[in-house]
């Protein structure tokens, strides 16, 4: 929360930050006045027809007829506009005493979908609608930090209109994209882009506003996304929306300043399951996600550098504890990919499905290595 300025490395070059709270702008935005334009007047009187044997006068010359942009052109703004109408009224703004993000109306009863590094450790917020009106109570219903999603609920749900969802397994690279949400406290916000990529696995930094969450499948998109967009809803233009804003690239060589068009958005069909389980249970009971059972932490060597994962805790009859791997180990590889440090792990182990067996290669206390075969479980929610 507060606009975060944490950041970790991404593939090589790429630097993430948090979207999600931002501060709300103080300073009063105007509006250029529009200088008003006097209409043609007509002329005072008809002129007097020509005799019949008169050769007929020139036709006179008729003002200019406004510009208009070609139909292709025309007929994209309308659908903007008509995405905008339809779905620019369930996205919220969601304050707490440390920040700001967005929020997406999930249905009738005031549940809201959000991101977890939006609603951090508060668990009672204040919800202003895109329309306007006095900010409405809400409390946390459940934070799953392990995807960086979060339910909460209004008080009053009186006039509230749910978004509609669509499918995230059917977006394809290139389709026209909407962003909006709040960013900067600026309400109602809307930015346009296209989907760039599908399929990115990206790790989130960790610090106390963060859960440090390593999000599958994510939506990379060059709409703009800013502090304050997060929670909120990148849509398409039959007006679902297909992905919750929640991080952005920031380019370290430009001083950590954002990186232009890099943005990335958790699936809809991710959100929507979480939000399900949350609503119906309290919690999440199914992460579709792989576990080895162990507590772990990044081991570095004499220089600094990460060299594995060091075993802290081994979870007693779990996955890890049934291959024989004990704390003190230092895991170094899963399925021959190189795991240096615990995002490193934590990546990998997100490409898996509970129930696959998997080689984890080992190093001992006494310098020893060793491959063990791994039936991972499944991640607990909670």
């Amino acid at each position: 929360m507060g606009g975060s300025t944490s950041r970790v490395a991404l593939f090589t070059a790429v630097v993430l930050a948090l979207a999600g709270c931002g501060q709300t702008v103080r300073s009063q935005l105007s509006g250029a006045t529009p200088t008003n334009v006097p209409s043609a007047s007509s002329p005072a009187s008809s002129p007097a027809l020509p005799p019949a044997s008169s050769p007929a006068p020139s036709p006179t010359a008729s003002p200019s007829a406004p510009s208009r942009a070609p139909d292709g052109e025309a007929s994209l703004e309308g659908k903007y506009e008509e995405v905008i109408t339809k779905v620019l009224p369930s996205i919220v703004q969601i304050t707490t005493e440390n920040g700001l993000g967005s929020g997406i109306v999930y249905d009738s009863s005031g549940h809201i979908v959000t991101n977890a590094h939006v609603v951090g450790r508060a668990k009672r917020f204040e919800v202003t609608l895109a329309s306007g009106g006095a900010p409405r109570t809400a409390k946390l219903v459940r934070a799953f930090n392990l995807g960086d999603l979060a339910v909460i609920k209004v008080d009053d749900p009186a006039g509230l209109k749910p978004a509609p969802f669509g499918d995230s397994a059917r977006l394809r690279v290139g389709q026209i994209v909407l962003a909006m949400g709040n960013p900067l406290g600026l309400s109602g916000s809307v930015t346009n882009g296209i989907v760039s990529a599908l399929g990115r696995t990206i790790s989130e930094p960790t610090d106390s506003d963060s859960p440090g969450a390593t999000i599958t499948g994510a939506i990379q998109t060059s709409a703009a996304i800013n502090p304050g967009n997060s929670g909120g809803a990148l849509v398409n233009l039959a007006g679902e929306v297909i992905g919750i804003p929640t991080l952005a690239a920031v380019n370290p060589e430009l001083g950590g300043g954002q990186a232009p068009g890099i943005g990335f958005a958790i699936p809809s069909n991710t959100a929507t399951d979480i939000a399900q389980q949350i609503i119906k249970s309290g919690k999440v009971t199914n992460t579709h996600r792989a576990a080895l059972g162990v507590t772990v932490q990044t081991v570095v060597d004499t220089e600094g550098q990460p060299v594995g994962v060091g075993v802290a805790r081994v979870t007693p009859g779990g996955s890890a504890d049934q291959a024989g791997i004990r704390a003190g180990d230092l895991i170094t590889s899963v399925n021959d990919t190189p795991t240096p440090t615990t995002q490193a792990l934590s990546e990998v182990l997100t490409s898996l499905n509970p129930g696959d067996r998997t080689k984890v290669k080992i190093m001992r206390p006494d310098g020893s290595t060793t491959t063990v075969t791994v039936r991972l479980s499944e991640l607990p929610g909670g």
